[in-house]
Parts: structure tokens; sequence; C-alpha cells
């Protein structure tokens, strides 16, 4: 039985997105397009989806054809691995990542990718609730989270370690809480909590971190110790986000006692293992991200 693999591309995106209209922006074609190939596939196979008035979900004849779509893409997989085996430093290599252990890979991604020219390097970043989608998606063969998914379809290993720092202006003399409350908080999308797991260890008997006052709030990583650099306000932030900002003369780190620790998992498709390039990649990842912490 022959499939037209265009017609199963829009199939399986809608079976992963439940929307006509969402599906067709994802995979950059019109809505009209993704009709008729739902329609061509119907003709063959019988009705795929019952329509809802937002939604659609998968009849049984359409679980069957998603399960036939998966093992096509599990063999594919397969025969991909097998080809490139040869070829490890040849291909893609597609990573996507929340922001700041982005911050600290893209430049050693750029390292690896100068060393081996025949990779081309893909990566995005992404907060936390975006990156499982991606993978699952096929956008991008692998992925980091500063969690481990609870999702049968990921396969997750632990990556790396990342402890929340303490982060003020170099030029400010620290002398506590009170401090900080003199400064004020530099936010950003994940500051308050952040903030809240790090200060309510090492200042537990302290106001919380929403009595502090709000001098500025940043929603891009690489520009969130810009104002406090420049003496406007503290901040909390993972390390690796911390050690790529250009002006490191210009902060300083307060030690917290007992560190707050994130763990990085990174995530694959659990029905694949990685591609033999990508493999190579991460490892090589790895040793140069504890070389540059000194870990």
């Amino acid at each position: 039985m022959m499939v037209n693999p265009q017609w199963l591309t829009s199939f399986a995106m809608l079976a992963e997105l439940g929307n006509f209209t969402r599906s067709a922006e994802r995979l950059g074609l019109t809505q009209a397009a993704v009709s008729q190939h739902i329609r061509y596939l119907e003709q063959q196979f019988g009705t795929l989806f019952i329509r809802h008035h937002r939604h659609v979900e998968l009849t049984p004849a359409g679980s069957a054809l998603l399960d036939y779509q998966r093992e096509l893409e599990r063999a594919g997989r397969a025969l991909d691995a097998r080809l490139n085996a040869a070829e490890q430093d040849v291909g893609d290599i597609a990573l996507v990542t929340p922001g700041s252990i982005g911050l600290a890979l893209y430049p050693l991604l750029l390292d690896y990718q100068q060393a081996h020219p025949g990779l081309v390097v893909r990566h995005r970043f992404a907060p936390d609730v975006e990156v499982p989608e991606a993978v699952l998606s096929n956008r991008f063969e692998m992925g980091i989270l500063t969690y481990k998914p609870d999702n049968d379809r990921l396969q997750a290993e632990r990556f790396a370690e990342e402890p929340l720092e303490l982060i003020l202006p170099a030029a400010v003399p620290y002398a506590g809480f009170e401090t900080l409350i003199e400064l004020g908080f530099i936010d950003h999308p994940d500051g308050v909590g952040m903030a809240t797991r790090l200060l309510s260890r090492r200042y537990p008997e302290s106001p919380s971190i929403r009595e502090i006052p709000v001098r500025g709030f940043s929603n891009q990583v690489g520009l969130i110790l810009e104002p406090v650099a420049r003496g406007l306000g503290f901040t909390v932030l993972p390390r690796f986000a911390r050690q790529a900002f250009r002006q490191q003369e210009a902060l300083q780190v307060v030690e917290c006692g007992n560190p707050v620790v994130d763990t990085l998992w990174l995530i694959h498709r659990s029905e694949w293992p990685l591609s033999s390039r990508a493999r190579r990649t991460v490892d090589a990842l790895k040793i140069r991200l504890n070389a540059s912490t000194g870990n």
C-alpha cells in the first residue's frame, strides 16, 4: 500500500494539534491544502476524524492510520541511522532549548560546526513548555528541559546541572537582605519563581520576593543582566545565563550557602535513538560545557 507522504504529514499534524488552522500554519500550507490531503486519505481509508466546532478527534480508522504513520517514521529514522553511521559529521543538528542553557550551548555548537563543516546547526530558543512539542512534532531531533518530562513518547537523560545565582551590581557593597530591598528586583518571566526558591533558603526569616520593589523587567534572557550591570537592581538567574553575559566585571555573585541546583534533561523521541551525529555532538557538548564551568 502506497500513501502520499505529504498527505500523511498533514494527517499526523492534524492528529497532533486537533485543529485545521493551526496544522496548516505549522506546516506552512493553506488550510484548504490540508483539508484536501485529509479528503484524499478519507476516500481511501474511510472517515478518519470526527469534526467538532473547534477541534477534531480520531476515529478508530484514524487511530489505525496514525499507528501506520508512526511505524513509517520509526522505520525511516532507523534507516537514516544506519545509512549515516559512516557519516557522523554530515547532516542536521537540530536542538531546541530554554534561554539560559541555550546561551551557553550555542557558541559551543558553532565551535563544533567549525570543526565539522559538514554539519548544519539549527538551534532555537524556546520556553520549557514549547520544547516537548517541538521534539514530538519532529521539528527538532532533540531538546533540553529544566524538568524530566512525564511522557512515554519522550526519552530523557541527564545532561547537566545548573545552580541558581543571586546576582548584584559589582559596585554595590552587600550587607544582607536590606541591600536587596534597597536595590530592588530586576524581574523576568521566571524571576519570581527562581528568586523565591533561592531567597527562601538563604533568608528564611525575611519577607518574600513579592515584598521587594521591582525596578525593571525583561523577557530576553541575554538582556536581563544589563540593568544589574548598570546598578539598577539585582536578579536571580541560572548560572549559564550569568556566564554568557559579556560584562562579568560589572557583576557580583552572592554565595547562598546550600545551593539550589536544577537538573537539565536532554530529550528526544522515544521511538528511535538519537542519530549518530547527534549523539557525537551531545557527548562533545557535555565535555566542553563541563570544562567551561569547571565541573
